[in-house]
């Protein structure tokens, strides 16, 4: 058969550790046999950020807006011993905060759900989507060590010269102090994507914070998201047939645990960091769930939702097998794909993307599975894990049997 042709090229983000294995594993088993790839390629290994000095990053936000479809392998945000490891020049930012400030997006992220993966919390039977706010609050703080005894304040400057000022705390010794921030346009991107997407699926969306605290930042998401909906999106909401709710933070999570699913559960950018894996992990594993970057700029970025997998590949590196579950990368590789095609017209690139996602979710359902999928199973019933390479080819046997 002949290979599917990619006619516009996507934004490949190569990535560190055991997932850049993955990437190649899955990039000639699963998708240079079927499809004339057409990428720009962008290595975001740690060690070549630190070579351009981060530069590259930036180079890929900016292929990624101009291609309108990118997707990204897992990456290292370095601390002080990866410094030492790797020898850095700087410890520098998470390419993930790097991209998303750039593209301005919100991060949906949803569990892959197989029929014999039985989530954790057992009142829960549809997926539940968790989607973040992909800037600022922590992921851009500025952060100060406070050296001895002092006061701290958070000063405004206009343009015109005037200020506001506020103290922050009278240090008796030392501490340390953090700030953060957010711009409206950010929010009122972050509301729209959200209320977009809950129109697009048909689904009530939730948004949560703890405004009752944080009378002003937090407060300022709950106004954003209120004012929206009410001017916008109410009538189209109830057409829809769904409905939008606000709560705090701490009941949405009281709330989410005793629910069925089958929602979109908005959260400011740590929440989502938090919940996102609580919520893959409760429904399997955290290698089972897909996360898009949707840009207000017609832009979508596809990634993992986990880390580089440090611990297999040590044991790769020492030569041993691992069991390193594949299906969040192979699902960030068809959810671009399938992406292009739609944005191109190209019937058979979607027409693949769905085939390989139907034959990741086959082979699970089949009871080959890689180990973190098994140990769910009671010790009677547990399948025996196959290695990475084995549910790899497991997942190519069942594309050939689907015909592709």
């Amino acid at each position: 058969m002949a290979r599917i042709i990619m006619h516009n090229p996507i934004a490949e983000l190569d990535g560190d550790e055991m997932t850049r294995i993955l990437w190649r594993k899955i990039k000639d088993t699963l998708l240079s046999p079927y499809i004339q790839l057409n990428t720009e390629y962008y290595d975001l290994g740690l060690s070549h950020r630190d070579e351009t000095g981060d530069a590259v990053t930036t180079e890929a936000a900016e292929a990624i807006l101009r291609l309108g479809v990118g997707v990204k392998c897992a990456t290292i945000t370095p601390n002080a011993q990866r410094v030492e490891e790797y020898g850095l020049k700087n410890m520098w930012a998470s390419p993930n905060a790097t991209l998303r400030a750039l593209l301005d997006g919100t991060v949906f992220r949803a569990p892959i759900v197989a029929r014999n993966i039985k989530p954790s919390v057992r009142t829960w039977k549809k997926p539940i989507t968790i989607a973040r706010h992909a800037y600022g609050d922590q992921y851009k703080a500025v952060e100060l060590r406070a050296e001895g005894a002092g006061e701290a304040f958070l000063v405004f400057h206009r343009q015109d010269g005037s200020e506001n000022r506020a103290p922050i705390h009278k240090f008796d010794g030392s501490g340390i102090l953090q700030a953060m921030h957010n711009t409206d346009q950010s929010i009122d991107s972050f509301a729209r994507s959200c209320m977009e997407y809950a129109l697009s699926v048909g689904q009530d969306l939730w948004f949560a914070a703890k405004d009752t605290i944080s009378k002003k930042y937090d407060h300022r998401f709950k106004d954003v998201f209120a004012e929206l909906y009410e001017k916008e999106y109410r009538p189209r909401f109830e057409s829809a047939g769904i409905e939008y709710y606000y709560m705090l933070i701490d009941d949405a999570v009281a709330r989410v645990i005793r629910s069925e699913g089958g929602f979109i559960w908005a959260c400011k950018n740590y929440d989502g960091d938090v919940m996102s894996d609580m919520v893959s992990a409760a429904f399997g594993s955290l290698a089972m769930m897909t996360s898009v970057l949707v840009s207000p700029r017609g832009c979508f970025e596809y990634e993992a939702a986990h880390g580089t997998v440090t611990r297999h590949y040590r044991r790769h590196l020492m030569g041993e097998t691992t069991s390193t579950n594949p299906i969040a990368t192979i699902f960030a590789w068809s959810g671009a794909l399938r992406k292009r095609g739609e944005l191109d017209g190209t019937n058979d690139l979607r027409a693949f993307a769905d085939a390989l996602d139907k034959a990741c979710i086959d082979t699970i359902e089949s009871g080959a599975m890689t180990r973190d999928l098994a140990a769910l199973f009671d010790a009677a019933e547990r399948p025996a894990a196959l290695t990475t390479d084995e549910f790899l080819n497991a997942v190519s046997a069942n594309m050939r049997m689907l015909g592709v």
